[in-house]
């Protein structure tokens, strides 16, 4: 699906402009998402940028921004603690809430997932929350100032070396991380809550979750993020979150939703606009959910293969389906099958072998490559059986389509 994100800013909590990242949907969005970020990280880093896309292709629109003083927004870090995060966050769902709609979901990496949980409560339209690799407290992050601790308490403040980088911590920070206290604002945020954690979490520790999970009230779930590390670095770990991310949403967010396409029963296929935009499609084969849509040059908004792509699809398909089977019936070492297929209209008196001598047909193309220990005779077998497909015959040969108005 074809993605769209735009760059905004937004005034913080104390005034100061703040730079944010809108990731979008192709249609419209479902729902709108809040991502708070990691202590001293950013809005682009990997973790956050890779949710919030994963999310985007599932419909969800996702804002995150760079907290005061960090990235690319205004303000001085060392002016900040948790209380003006949780305000930066408030801000951001106001923005949500004036310019877009207000965020339904919000979600929050390490010390962004406490400030999630304090900001919560005052965010009324959020209906889900999510904490990724979180503290239960924000005063979990004090450990690492204890060897400026001394400095800090007689100086006012001090320079700190937090993944690398330098960043000055004020005593006013530390008393602010101390004075606040979750366990009531968990129990008494009204929504549903998902935790994920992983057990080997260096940074914050699970029994973390175990205190966050508990402090809540149902509906609350716990997922176990197993040997990810705390700033999910790889990949699979990132995509992992945002998919059940995702589909636990679901749930809550309502708006439109794969699962709200027309059921089809039996062999039956059924197709019904989603009204994401001109030509975009919900289709419903048996249990399995499909879109289909035009490309953007088309006037669509290329959110799934087009009508033409979906009809090549079930040529391909087919034709390795029939190939694999002829080669299990024969007992033929055929390893893999790979059908390429691309379709034209061509004028027809330039296709020799077609009845057919006036204006277009349509002509698909169709390369099969065959791996495995075959002989060019087992070979040539397996493309000639090619035309036997089922599909393969119905498009040869003549079709009826009946058209009847619904009841």
């Amino acid at each position: 699906m074809a993605l769209k994100s735009e760059k905004l800013t937004f005034p913080g909590s104390s005034g100061e402009m703040l730079a944010a990242r809108l990731e979008l949907p192709a249609g419209p969005p479902r729902a709108y998402a809040l991502f708070a970020h990691c202590f001293t990280c950013t809005k682009d880093v990997f973790a956050a940028s890779r949710i919030a896309g994963a999310l985007a292709e599932q419909g969800i629109a996702v804002l995150r921004f760079d907290f005061t003083g960090l990235g690319a927004s205004e303000g001085d870090f060392a002016n900040t603690n948790f209380s003006s995060n949780v305000g930066d966050l408030v801000r951001a769902a106001d923005y949500l809430r004036e310019t877009r709609a207000a965020p339904k979901l919000i979600i929050g990496h390490s010390l962004g997932g406490a400030a999630v949980l304090a900001a919560a409560g005052q965010v009324p339209e959020a209906v889900a929350v999510a904490t990724i690799g979180a503290p239960a407290e924000p005063a979990h992050v004090a450990h690492h100032f204890t060897a400026a601790r001394e400095e800090i308490d007689a100086q006012g403040e001090a320079e700190v070396l937090l993944v690398g980088r330098p960043f000055r911590i004020k005593k006013q920070f530390l008393e602010d991380i101390e004075a606040h206290r979750l366990e009531k604002a968990i129990a008494e945020m009204k929504k549903a809550l998902i935790v994920f954690h992983a057990p080997r979490d260096e940074t914050v520790g699970i029994e973390n979750a175990g205190k966050i999970f508990a402090a809540a009230k149902h509906p609350k779930s716990f997922v176990s993020l197993d040997d990810a590390d705390h700033l999910l670095s790889r990949k699979i770990d990132a995509i992992y979150v945002a998919n059940v991310l995702g589909a636990w949403a679901a749930r809550y967010l309502g708006g439109i939703d794969m699962a709200e396409t027309p059921s089809a029963k039996d062999s039956t296929v059924v197709v019904e606009e989603t009204g994401e935009g001109r030509f975009t499609q919900a289709i419903a084969a048996g249990p399995h959910r499909l879109r289909a849509d035009e490309p953007e040059s088309y006037g669509g908004l290329d959110s799934g293969p087009s009508p033409y792509d979906l009809v090549l699809a079930g040529l391909g398909a087919c034709t390795a389906m029939t190939l694999r089977m002829y080669a299990e019936h024969k007992k033929l070492p055929l390893d893999k099958v790979r059908v390429t297929l691309s379709h034209d209209k061509i004028h027809a008196v330039d296709c020799a072998e077609c009845e057919t001598k006036d204006g277009k047909i349509d002509r698909i193309e169709r390369v099969i490559r065959i791996t495995g220990d075959l002989d060019e005779n087992q070979r040539e077998r397996l493309l000639a059986i090619a035309d036997r497909c089922p599909v393969h015959k119905t498009l040869e040969s003549e079709v009826q389509v009946v058209t009847k108005a619904a009841g």
